[in-house]
């Protein structure tokens, strides 16, 4: 549906995208997950028109994209990261700006209005100026603006941002519903549990490159490890992580030790380990390889909020 080749964004001397190849399948639900500065929000604008890229190119259903082509673009709807709503007017009459400015009149607007706020519970509150609505409801809005025009490719830009848990467990209920009926959703985000929910494929982005590509299952898989092991750091247990790295990696921070076994190394022999040092199996848990271990594994360092 959509594809990117080799595209790069620059801002004089910064390199915002750096020859990034990215291909987007009809009704997929994609997620972007990278730290703020990693190129997100770069990559939507360019998809949206917002920005021409240096070099590269953007096709949408085999149509060559570019800058300020309002027609090839149609078929988008973009919820940006930060809330594009007039705040003194309602949010009847916002809709019916960004209805109008998409080509809707008549009664076939005034049923798109109607259905849109209530699918985000707010025909109630339709009359009152935005300026008096919640962050949350602001944000559910903007998210029914960007989808008057029935697009079949959506663009959310971290659109959860400041966003409280019920409003935010709304929108995501709302979008998986319309991914179900078959809308195409790119979503970008820093918050790896909104990946983990929403996204059946997730490309891991920072400093402009595509770092890893795949359905969680196999981005879990390029860890070179599939558990960690933690435990207290007391002289008891010193003995045995000055074994440990006969079996793996061995690290320690904030008084735990964090143990990874070699894919060769069995659970069975790390205990049999432990039980030599008498020490209970109380004093050891488990964790499996989550989207951060993902991250960390590939760039070195934590998600930078």
């Amino acid at each position: 549906m959509l594809q990117l080749h080799s595209v790069t964004k620059c801002y004089g001397a910064l390199t915002a995208l750096d020859s990034v190849s990215l291909e987007i399948a009809r009704g997929e639900f994609f997620g972007l997950l990278g730290p703020n500065g990693a190129g997100k929000s770069t990559l939507m604008s360019l998809v949206a028109g917002l920005r021409a890229p240096e070099a590269g190119t953007l096709t949408l259903e085999g149509r060559a994209l570019t800058a300020g082509d309002i027609t090839g673009r149609r078929a988008l709807g973009l919820v940006p990261q930060h809330i594009a709503l007039y705040q003194d007017l309602t949010a009847e009459q916002n809709l019916r700006i960004f209805g109008e400015l998409y080509g809707l009149r008549g009664a076939d607007l005034r049923t798109r209005i109607a259905e849109a706020l209530e699918a985000v519970q707010l025909t109630d509150r339709r009359g009152e100026p935005v300026k008096r609505y919640s962050g949350g409801m602001q944000r559910r809005l903007n998210l029914v603006a960007a989808l008057l025009h029935r697009p079949s490719l959506l663009l959310c830009d971290e659109p959860t941002v400041g966003v409280d848990p019920q409003s935010r467990n709304a929108i995501f209920e709302y979008l998986e519903r319309l991914n179900r009926e078959g809308l195409s959703v790119i979503y970008s985000t820093h918050y790896m549990e909104e990946a983990t929910r929403l996204c059946s494929r997730i490309g891991i982005i920072d400093h402009g490159r595509i770092h890893a590509l795949g359905t969680l299952d196999e981005l879990l898989m390029r860890l070179p490890f599939e558990e960690e092991i933690r435990f207290p750091v007391t002289p008891t247990t010193a003995p045995l992580a000055a074994r440990l790295g006969e079996l793996g990696e061995i690290a320690t921070e904030d008084s735990v030790h964090r143990f990874r076994p070699r894919p060769d190394v069995k659970l069975s022999a790390f205990f049999a380990l432990t039980e030599s040092f008498g020490l209970p199996p109380r004093l050891f848990t488990s964790q499996r390889p989550t989207l951060e271990g993902v991250f960390l594994h590939l760039t070195g360092r934590k998600l930078r909020e």
